[in-house]
């Protein structure tokens, strides 16, 4: 069984979104109740969330953006840059601990303490933009511990998927003119659904072109269209690319019963999903990969996909 690393920290359930707001702390709270109840606490390594340095978030976000965010929390402000992202006075400290968590799982992956891990954190990322917040994110944490294996583990390759359903224009836009950062989302589109980006012909732009892959669902598509996607699109992406490290934002708003989209991908789908991730990591990076949680607002089902999304990290059997 793989050493599979896990973060949780109850202080991530004090950014407090108030009342109605679906990126809510019981989202946490019901998948570590349901990896409780699993069984799966015992197997797990924990990692608890340290405070970041600030010049982490800076190889990503410009100083005024981390600024502006500090303030609207030491001011109270209820939100920050869009009604969508609701936040407290605990919000800019809590994303620090996030922050700060993830980077402590990449050093005990990076330095074979642990083969893998899972980052079960809030606020969540991927829409987080160098100088702007957006869709319930303020710092895009798997951009900040890309740029983190860059710099002080020496990586020259890093491979990103992002299955949550909504595209990761934050992400995106950071790494859109890099060769050295591979960003593979697979979202629905086109349809209402938030943030409107993540167009099929959008490849990246100069030294970047051809390291950003978009894997296009439509509404009412599901496990079907998600597996002919990564057999097109991703798995001789990572082929070529060779990452020495994957990254995943592991968004589950794509679940059917989530209400977040139309998208239609089951609990299987997932899994399946999941251990073909797992199978490319194991090919080019000795299994190196960090999962760090993004979106998944169906509450009821968070604990059953998580516990697989864990098992499957461990090597073990899905239920």
């Amino acid at each position: 069984m793989k050493r599979t690393g896990f973060l949780y920290d109850e202080r991530f359930l004090l950014h407090d979104t108030g009342p109605g707001h679906p990126e809510t702390s019981e989202r946490l709270q019901a998948a570590y109740r349901g990896i409780e109840e699993a069984g799966l606490l015992s197997l797990l390594t924990r990692v608890e969330a340290v405070r970041t340095k600030i010049k982490w978030i800076e190889a990503v976000h410009s100083p005024r953006h981390i600024m502006r965010f500090e303030e609207a929390c030491m001011l109270d402000m209820g939100e920050f840059d869009h009604p969508d992202n609701q936040m407290c006075g605990d919000s800019y400290d809590i994303a620090l601990l996030a922050v700060g968590g993830i980077l402590e799982t990449v050093d005990r992956v990076m330095d074979g303490r642990l083969d893998n891990a899972f980052c079960a954190v809030r606020p969540p990322g991927h829409h987080a933009e160098p100088n702007k917040a957006l869709g319930f994110c303020y710092f895009n944490n798997v951009a900040i511990a890309a740029r983190y294996l860059q710099i002080e583990w020496d990586i020259e390759r890093v491979g990103i998927v992002d299955f949550d359903v909504h595209h990761g224009n934050g992400t995106q836009r950071i790494f859109d003119q890099d060769p050295t950062v591979f960003y593979y989302s697979i979202h629905e589109h086109p349809s209402f659904s938030f943030p409107g980006t993540g167009h099929a012909f959008e490849k990246g732009t100069g030294p970047g072109f051809g390291y950003t892959l978009h894997s296009t669902i439509l509404p009412g598509e599901g496990d079907k269209e998600y597996r002919e996607a990564l057999e097109r699109d991703l798995i001789p992406a990572f082929e070529e690319f060779e990452p020495q490290v994957v990254l995943v934002s592991a968004g589950f708003d794509a679940h059917v019963d989530d209400d977040m989209s139309e998208i239609r991908l089951t609990t299987e789908g997932f899994s399946w999903m999941m251990k073909t991730i797992v199978e490319l990591a194991d090919k080019y990076c000795g299994g190196r990969l960090i999962s760090v949680l993004e979106g998944g607002y169906a509450v009821q089902r968070l604990p059953e996909l998580i516990q697989n999304h864990l098992r499957i990290l461990m090597g073990m059997d899905v239920q």
